[in-house]
């Protein structure tokens, strides 16, 4: 099932890279080498960014299941 055009693949593939920059930021926010300095992104909005492809890959794993409801039918 897709979502907006996302399929659930699309889905994982962005939470993975996500979090891969997370550790990559965790490492250090920013260098200097010499006179030019590296600032990585900011840790919040890679934070928000993963809950997003988070809840975003919850919501295409759940819509692929059907829901079974039991009911037992009383004549009253």
């Amino acid at each position: 099932m897709t979502m907006a055009g996302i399929t659930l693949e699309i889905a994982q593939e962005n939470l993975q890279l996500w979090i891969e920059a997370q550790k990559a930021i965790s490492t250090g926010q920013s260098y200097r080498i010499g006179t030019r300095q590296l600032a990585r992104a900011n840790l919040t909005e890679v934070l928000n960014a993963i809950k997003y492809w988070n809840d975003m890959v919850n919501q295409l794993s759940r819509a692929g299941r059907s829901r079974m409801i039991r009911a037992v039918p009383r004549d009253l």
